[in-house]
This record gives C-alpha cells, sequence and structure tokens, in this order.
C-alpha cells in the first residue's frame, strides 16, 4: 500500500531505486518545453532537496521503503496561483497519482493558494487522475517548433517594448482575444490573469504594437539556442505573418524557434504551418480552483430598486 508525504533525506537513496530506469516527468511546465524532460532519480532528488529554499511543495508517495511517485508544485507570478512543475508515477498507479495530488492540494491550501494548474501530454496516462482529483481541462495546446530559419524577411517593425503603464491594456487584449471559457479559469479578472502569468525560465521581452492608443497586438520573445515566441493579435493594419516575421527577425541567431498555441488562436497556428513550422506535441492544460469566489454584496437605493411582483 503506497502513501504520499513529505520527502526525507533517506528519500535520497530510495528515489535512487526506481531500478535504474528514466521516468518522464508527466507535468508540461512552460520554461521546459523544448528540453529534455526526463529526470533521472537522483537528478530529481537533488533538483527537489534545493528546491525548499525557493518555495516549492514536494511529495513523495512510499510503497515499504520504495518511492513510487513525486509531485511538485511552485508558485507562479503571484502566491494566488500554483503549478505542477513535476510529477513522476513509476507504476502508471492511479492510487499513487490520487494520493500525491490530494497531499499537493492540501499542502498548497496552507500556503494561500486559490487555483493550481498542471500542464499535461494530450494522452497522458495520468489524465483520470487529474480530473478525478478535481481538475478540469479547459483547452488544447500544439507545441510547434521550426528547426532552420531561412535568412530573415525584411519587415516593418512597428512594435515597442513594454512599460509598466500598459499592463491594463495587454490585459484588455487579452480580454478581446480569449474565449471566455478559458479566461474564466486563467484571468476572470486583472488580479488573477496577472497571478497566472508562467515562468519562461529566462529574460523574455514583451513587444507591443499600438494602435489609435489601443493595444492591438502583444508579442512577447525569448532568445537563446532554442528560441520562443508567443503572440496574440487583433491588429486590424499588421497581418498576423507580418507580426511573426518580426518575431523571428529578433530570434534570427536561434537554432531552433518553439512557439506553443491553444487551440482557439487558429490564424497563428496556419500561419505558423505555412512558414515551415512542424507541430511536435499536443497538451492539455488544467486546473482547478480551491476556493470558491465571494460575491460582494452591493448597496441599492430605493430609487434604483427593481421591484419583483
Amino acid at each position: 500500500m503506497s502513501s504520499a508525504r513529505r520527502p526525507l533525506p533517506t528519500d535520497l537513496v530510495a528515489l535512487v531505486s526506481f531500478d535504474g530506469r528514466v521516468h518522464s516527468n508527466e507535468a508540461k511546465p512552460l520554461d521546459r518545453m523544448g528540453l529534455d524532460e526526463r529526470a533521472h532519480p537522483l537528478d530529481s532528488a537533488l533538483e527537489q532537496w534545493f528546491a525548499f529554499a525557493t518555495g516549492k511543495h514536494t511529495s513523495v508517495s512510499v510503497r515499504g521503503t520504495t518511492i513510487r511517485g513525486l509531485i511538485a508544485a511552485r508558485r507562479r507570478a503571484k502566491q494566488s496561483a500554483w503549478e505542477v512543475d513535476a510529477l513522476i508515477d513509476v507504476d502508471e498507479d492511479e492510487g499513487v497519482a490520487l494520493s500525491l495530488f490530494s497531499r499537493m492540494i492540501a499542502g498548497i491550501v496552507k500556503q494561500r493558494a486559490e487555483r493550481v494548474f498542471l500542464r499535461l501530454d494530450a494522452d497522458s496516462h495520468v489524465g483520470d487522475a487529474a480530473r478525478k482529483s478535481g481538475f478540469f481541462p479547459y483547452a488544447r495546446e500544439t507545441l510547434y517548433r521550426l528547426e532552420s530559419q531561412p535568412a530573415p524577411k525584411r519587415t516593418e517593425d512597428p512594435f515597442r517594448p513594454r512599460t509598466r503603464s500598459d499592463l491594463m491594456g495587454m490585459f484588455q487584449l487579452y480580454n478581446r482575444t480569449v474565449p471566455a471559457n478559458v479566461r474564466a479559469i486563467e484571468g476572470a479578472t486583472f488580479r488573477e490573469w496577472q497571478a497566472a502569468q508562467e515562468s519562461w525560465g529566462g529574460r523574455a521581452s514583451d513587444l507591443l504594437l499600438e494602435e489609435d492608443g489601443i493595444i492591438s497586438a502583444w508579442l512577447r520573445v525569448m532568445t537563446g539556442n532554442t528560441g520562443r515566441f508567443s503572440l496574440i493579435t487583433q491588429s486590424e493594419r499588421f497581418n498576423i505573418e507580418e507580426a511573426v516575421q518580426v518575431g523571428l527577425s529578433r530570434l534570427h541567431q536561434s537554432q531552433h524557434v518553439l512557439c506553443l498555441v491553444p487551440d482557439y488562436n487558429v490564424g497563428l497556428a496556419g500561419c505558423l504551418e505555412r512558414l515551415g513550422f512542424e507541430a511536435i506535441a499536443c497538451y492539455t492544460p488544467h486546473a482547478r480552483r480551491l476556493v470558491k469566489p465571494v460575491e460582494e454584496m452591493a448597496q441599492e437605493h430605493a430609487s434604483q430598486a427593481v421591484p419583483v411582483n
């Protein structure tokens, strides 16, 4: 019988007894996409111990003296939003996964988490356990990869760097371009949207297109050997391919380029395919709300009251 608990120093030895195999991390945080997502047991153990200093919450599932699973969660942009960034289920046992989820949720609730996110492969074996643990799948995403870039295409670049005062305008663009069912989970309010922003694992640059005083496109890029970018746009003057070309021009020194595209952004997906990007993975983002929103009472004056018969 397995039970979930916080790790102990002796677990370093037990983790190595995962029979020497390399087990995949079922959780797919944004900052590790495109990397080797497998983890050797000893490397995972050391990483988890050092993670305590950064505010992670980690639990292991134990059967006898052997570790059969591990889960770790971390904060996103703010303390109210968390995400699962490590999930290893050695035996692909639903009971192990359920106990890990239960332990993790109980732990982060104590740290004032209001929501927790989890991204899985579309065909992950832990998907059923996640749903039984209260996680709700709310979209689908495709990871696109460009293996080698053609020579940069000259194009107009009207984008400017983001300033602190742009946050509300970016949120308004998000509201105009993202379906209501997704916004209800990721960013029902400005505060929730800010809290749920994901780490890219490096220094990303936010570039904005402003038209008639309104932010109409948001391009995020991160340079490196493997470059990354994302794009949401509602521009009527600057088409989506021109915006993608701006992103590629800023990543011209990267050997590979990645872009994660949600299923509702069909225009971007089609553009990437025309430019030679290949779909290499499909994911299902999940979320669970840990607290029930409280509806505020609003004062009503007699002159504004609606009579009820």
